[in-house]
């Protein structure tokens, strides 16, 4: 199993430091929300793409892949019902595969909960179709650069489009695509009426990436939720990629949730 941390948790550090930390602490690779590097993927040149890809290599730290896409963008949204904000956010996602190419990544998250919500007047079915047409073109690009796109299902307090991880395999599976696929995250799983175990066993092979957090928005081992049947699930369904962590509550600080939460999920696969 390999061990990622999301690099917004480092707030105000420079990437090639958060590279070195997260090498020196012990993690296997770092995911990165291209709003810590600029507000949009376009502003950020190639040289730069290449130089942090580099550092990375350098390191000895992996970039697993890019995640909050559609932060601080505008404009932007899946289900739009106007034809040209959707047409704008396709060649965006088109924008973010080369990105996360260019970066090293093979693994874009699409979360954006605000980017996706269907608005009055649009039907759910037409916002699923909507959002469908929206990837195919990035689809398209991400089979060549070798990315994977994984759409992630969010708890009905944070969105009102496909919530269960059952609903986000329907979503992907439309296209039959080996680029387009699922995360699981266990804070939004912990929404479910269903035990995440569970969730996870159902999910596979229909996910490729993981997210390990509570859903007390802090690190894996923060809160209530126990790792121990999630990382022996997780085993049983073959899932070897990444267990990225990602937090929303940054009180510890970025030095203690990065340490305790890896010593936490190494405690946890280790019982498995």
């Amino acid at each position: 199993m390999q061990f990622g941390i999301c690099n917004e948790i480092f707030q105000g550090w420079k990437i090639d430091d958060t590279l070195a930390f997260a090498k020196e602490t012990g993690y296997d690779a770092v995911e990165i929300a291209p709003f810590t590097l600029a507000r949009w993927v376009t502003d950020i040149p190639a040289a730069e793409r290449s130089r942090i890809r580099e550092a990375a290599r350098r390191i000895g730290v992996r970039v697993s892949g890019i995640h909050w896409v559609l932060a601080q963008t505008e404009g932007l949204h899946l289900t739009h019902p106007d034809p040209a904000v959707r047409g704008r956010t396709s060649a965006y996602f088109r924008e973010l595969a080369q990105c996360c190419s260019d970066l090293g990544g093979q693994t874009i998250v699409v979360g954006s909960p605000k980017q996706r919500n269907v608005m009055d007047g649009v039907t759910y079915e037409q916002a699923f179709s909507w959002a469908g047409q929206v990837f195919q073109p990035a689809l398209e690009l991400a089979a060549t650069l070798g990315v994977t796109i994984c759409f992630e299902p969010l708890a009905p307090s944070e969105t009102n489009f496909i919530n269960t991880a059952a609903e986000a395999i329907r979503f992907v599976h439309q296209f039959k695509h080996p680029q387009f696929k699922i995360i699981l995250d266990v804070k939004a799983m912990s929404s479910e009426s269903k035990p995440i175990p569970q969730i996870i066993r159902e999910s596979a092979p229909h996910f490729r990436y993981f997210h390990a957090n509570d859903r007390n928005l802090k690190g894996p081992g923060f809160g209530d939720v126990d790792f121990v049947p999630i990382a022996a699930a997780l085993r049983e369904t073959g899932y070897d990629g990444v267990v990225s962590v990602e937090v929303f509550n940054f009180d510890e600080g970025p030095e203690v949730i990065a340490r305790k939460s890896l010593e936490y999920l190494r405690a946890s696969f280790r019982r498995h």
